[in-house]
């Protein structure tokens, strides 16, 4: 990493790593009420909607901020009139596609909730929160912007204003309609949303009107140099593999409640499944997935910082970059598991009352080592321009989950389910990290990735669970008593994860970052 960045950069990581805890934790939280007040059902009901309104949300925004970051980083080391000129053109396709996403999914919502969803209360919740994609659209680009700025206290504070105007809109929403109709409940929940996105967008234009005058000066826009094929080859590959992959995607969670329903004929069918969908969607995943924020800022901020050093042709930056990224993230992947291992039935039951969550939690901790390592390697390879190649893995693994839920779903159940995400995660992971190291020429070294971290794992999750049957009698009693027991469980099961890990290379990691801020 080039002297001239350090500084900003680990201000920046420290910066938004803090703000996306923070905004996590409110996130958490607003989950949490959602699922109280929504129910099992309810939350099943309001997941499907989700999985549609998201294959529209990346329809707007997936290939365009990808594209904004690393366009406008190469743009604005060349020179500041061709980086206006960039920023323009892709504000203009921004919110050409944010209308465009708002435009299909307004139109499409009846058939939708009818035919792909088989429930016609999804229709308002779709048509209200069509409403919110093009300040989506917009807002990507102006992030974008800013991150190829090294700025990141313009998209903190929008996020926080989004996320503040969602939950007060949310809270209110749900306080005026006790014992309505969960479709009802839906709709005005998705329709805080759209809000509170116009409200994030606002903040944001308000921020780059200072920012481009600081940055641009009086320079006039000028075009860049073979502007539109660069941009068609980012914006094709990753906007049409995220697509189609958010297409294969939502016919999945179509597909799982249907398929359960057959699992459970005579068992509360179609009801039935979509109360164990909406547990295992809106209740267990959000909190295996809550630690991710605290390693998915630090690879925002390393986009540019890899796509910077892989066109400068730095190879030895290049590595450095990518072995720091896999270390830190097996060290902290396997912490996560081991927590999740020996408290999640402890922390579900607390938070959701729901045995069922806490028994998803358990079973798919082992594997969240390697779902955070897919996450941050997926970033890294667009980075190096293998945006093509994560497109082919995508498709490729949405059709096998897709295959693997028709065929085991109806004779397994959740079981099966369950199955699919692992086998599917296994396949990514291998597949995508594969492809970054062949492209950047850096030689695995899995034992400094995985294997310690794993064993350090292990270990703590021993600790742990033999702690959790020592507290058995206070886990078991009040509110109190079992916060104090998770809390002190919790905090004694990551001691002896660092304990174990600092020797094994954590230290030397934890070192060599200090040493670089």
């Amino acid at each position: 990493m080039g002297q001239k960045y350090r500084p900003n950069y680990w201000k920046n990581a420290a910066l938004l790593t803090g703000s996306d805890v923070v905004l996590r934790l409110a996130g958490l939280g607003l989950r949490i009420g959602l699922a109280n007040a929504l129910g099992g059902e309810g939350m099943g009901l309001y997941q499907l909607v989700l999985a549609v309104y998201g294959l529209f949300v990346t329809l707007a925004t997936a290939g365009i901020s990808v594209a904004a970051t690393r366009l406008l980083t190469e743009e604005l080391s060349r020179s500041p009139g061709t980086a206006r000129g960039m920023l323009r053109r892709l504000l203009a396709l921004g919110a050409g596609l944010g209308v465009l996403a708002m435009a299909a999914q307004a139109g499409l919502a009846g058939l939708a909730a009818k035919w792909w969803l088989g429930d016609v209360r999804a229709a308002g919740a779709l048509r209200l929160s069509a409403l919110g994609l093009p300040w989506m659209a917009v807002s990507a680009v102006l992030r974008g912007f800013f991150l190829a700025r090294r700025r990141v206290g313009p998209n903190v504070a929008s996020q926080l204003a989004e996320q503040t105007v969602r939950i007060g809109a949310v809270a209110a929403a749900l306080y005026a309609t006790p014992g309505r109709d969960a479709g009802e409940r839906c709709t005005l929940v998705l329709g805080a949303t759209a809000l509170s996105e116009a409200v994030s967008c606002t903040l944001m234009a308000l921020f780059c009107r200072g920012e481009a005058r600081r940055c641009f000066g009086g320079k006039r826009a000028q075009t860049p140099p073979e502007a539109s094929r660069r941009l068609w080859d980012i914006l094709w590959p990753v906007e049409g593999g995220r697509v189609l992959a958010s297409a294969l995607h939502t016919a999945e969670n179509m597909l799982v409640p249907a398929c359960l329903a057959v699992y459970l004929t005579g068992a509360g069918g179609r009801a039935a499944a979509l109360e164990r969908y909406g547990v295992l969607k809106g209740m267990a995943l959000p909190l295996l997935t809550f630690p991710f924020g605290l390693l998915g800022s630090l690879a925002v901020l390393l986009m540019p910082e890899i796509t910077q050093a892989h066109v400068l042709g730095q190879t030895a930056r290049l590595t450095a970059l990518l072995d720091r990224m896999l270390r830190l993230t097996g060290f902290f992947s396997a912490l996560a598991a081991a927590l999740f291992w020996c408290w999640g039935p402890d922390a579900a039951g607390l938070l959701y009352g729901s045995a069922e969550a806490g028994f998803y939690l358990q079973v798919l901790a082992p594997v969240l080592p390697l779902l955070y390592l897919e996450s941050m390697v997926d970033g890294a390879m667009k980075g190096v321009g293998e945006q093509k190649a994560a497109f082919r893995y995508s498709v490729w693994d949405a059709v096998l989950r897709l295959a693997g839920v028709a065929v085991l779903l109806p004779r397994y159940g959740m079981r099966g389910f369950l199955a699919v995400m692992l086998l599917s995660t296994l396949y990514t992971c291998t597949a995508n990290t594969g492809r970054l190291l062949f492209s950047s020429g850096m030689p695995h070294a899995f034992r400094r990735w995985l294997g310690a971290p794993a064993l350090a794992g292990a270990l703590a999750a021993a600790a742990g669970t033999g702690l959790r049957q020592a507290l058995a009698l206070p886990l078991a009693g009040d509110l109190w008593p079992r916060l104090a027991a998770l809390g002190a469980g919790g905090c004694a099961t990551a001691g002896v994860f660092l304990l174990a890990a600092w020797p094994l290379g954590l230290g030397e990691e934890l070192k060599r970052v200090r040493g670089t801020i």
